[in-house]
């Protein structure tokens, strides 16, 4: 009998898998599809030779993550590129803010009247960052916070909602690059606790960059993937799992699956029915002839790009898409740009992007026009770059990948107090009704994103539940 099955093969699957192996646990992980990855691969999407991530492509998180810190995934193959800068995000104007590894130079491109105001907030939690990180994803757990003062500051700035933290700014650029951070996890300015999100995304890139895996986000599944087998452990794809009894004799099972799935192969019935899955992404992967015709040069130096022209029109788009049932006018983008960086995801002189905007849960529009209108006010002419497109909707997203309910990429709405308690209200959000079940997603803490630690944290749990029965 094996001490634990893992299914799917996720960030946060591979993740929990390697903690186990490496505890000289026996395990075996099953993933549905015919490569591991998750929200972690690269594929042709649009022409041979451009290699696209259908989802995750920058990676603060993963950088920063205390689990993948951890493990000698260097060894493995994975490789991080950092383009000039980690993100920028321009104006109608021409001008850009930018999110730089410098604190000062980020502080200088929102102004003089805000450039103080940005280094007060930062600079106290960059000094302790590594610990902080700790504690932060690691909530909930059973062990105390290494640093809990620092983390009891953070909390007082990060757990009011953004437009809060960012009255001390008086200008509307450090506002709206703000608002930006914020917007990744497709939450509402003004919910709970989003003034931590921003203040990661930011404290992230300071500590560590924005960078892309070289390749393509494949490279961190595979490196995991790689570290897994040398540990003793077996990977399954192309391996659908319908009901536990699809599954060999184990003393733990361990999802890293959306929880309706969960409940609809362990047999909990309505047991998750309160966990609410949030807006969709709309999401395009181009072939470009050439290099984003971006009119502020600082966006042409960076991986990511932030695409809003103020916070109040970043906030209208995200309450169109999240409480207003309907697609935004002006969405809000999100959009990166391997090739800047990393010459080996498309041929000679050739560039691959992608950009998404936000629509409702389970949207059967097509937002292109809308998307690439936006995209011209900040990059005029860049329709005449365009090779190739692949547009997935939010059924797109859902086929490709099973835990986008709705296509909803965060795997759950990171919204109100589901962002900080998730799956359930619950100081034991990994445990399930079946003492021997456990969820690893992105649906349990610390949520959305590439850094394993769901899976890392799940795993915890696990082993202590294997040592319990001896």
């Amino acid at each position: 009998m094996l001490d634990a099955v893992v299914v799917g093969a996720g960030p946060n699957g591979l993740t929990a898998a390697v903690e186990l192996a490496r505890r000289g646990f026996s395990v075996a992980l099953f993933e549905a599809r015919d490569t591991v990855g998750g929200g972690a691969r690269t594929e042709e999407l649009t022409l041979p030779g451009f290699r696209h991530d259908p989802c995750s492509a920058a990676h603060p998180l993963a950088v920063n993550s205390p689990a993948f810190r951890a493990m000698p995934l260097e060894r493995y193959g994975l490789r991080w590129l950092h383009a000039e800068l980690p993100m920028a995000h321009p104006f109608p104007d021409g001008t850009a803010a930018v999110l730089a590894r410098s604190v000062a130079e980020t502080a200088a491109s929102f102004g003089p009247r805000d450039a103080g105001a940005y280094r007060r907030l930062v600079e106290p939690f960059l000094t302790k960052w590594d610990t902080l990180v700790r504690d932060f994803m690691s909530l909930p757990s059973s062990g105390l916070p290494r640093d809990p003062l620092t983390l009891a500051r953070f909390g007082l700035a990060g757990l009011p909602p953004s437009t809060w933290l960012t009255s001390r700014f008086r200008d509307e650029r450090a506002r709206t690059l703000f608002a930006g951070l914020v917007a990744h996890v497709m939450a509402p300015l003004n919910g709970v606790a989003t003034g931590a999100v921003g203040l990661v995304f930011a404290l992230s890139a300071h500590a560590r960059g924005w960078p892309l895996a070289r390749g393509g986000s494949q490279s961190i599944s595979d490196a995991l993937a790689a570290y897994l087998t040398d540990l003793g452990g077996s990977i399954h794809t192309d391996y659908e799992v319908k009901r536990l009894d699809d599954l060999p004799p184990a003393r733990a099972y361990v999802f890293d699956t959306s929880p309706t799935a969960l409940a609809r192969i362990a047999g909990f019935g309505r047991y998750y029915d309160g966990f609410r899955y949030g807006p969709a992404a709309f999401k395009i992967d181009y072939a470009l002839d050439g290099p984003v015709p971006w009119t502020a040069p600082e966006a042409r130096a960076a991986g990511t790009v932030q695409i809003g022209a103020n916070s109040a029109e970043i906030g209208a788009a995200l309450r169109a898409a999240s409480r207003e049932g309907r697609a935004p006018d002006r969405p809000f983008l999100i959009t990166v740009q391997p090739s800047v960086v990393d010459p080996t995801r498309a041929p000679e002189g050739k560039h691959v992007f992608w950009a998404y905007g936000h629509v409702p849960n389970g949207w059967t529009g097509d937002l292109t026009d809308v998307l690439e209108a936006q995209l011209e006010r900040f990059a005029p002419g860049f329709r005449d770059r365009v090779l190739a497109r692949a547009v997935a909707g939010p059924a797109e997203l859902a086929a490709r990948n099973a835990n986008y309910v709705g296509g909803d990429i965060a795997t759950g709405a990171a919204s109100g107090l589901q962002l900080l308690l998730r799956p359930k209200l619950s100081l034991f959000p990994y445990g399930t009704p079946h003492p021997a079940v456990f969820l690893c997603s992105s649906a349990t803490p610390p949520g959305p994103g590439v850094h394993g630690m769901s899976g890392h944290n799940a795993a915890k749990a696990v082993w202590r539940h294997l040592r319990r029965q001896g």
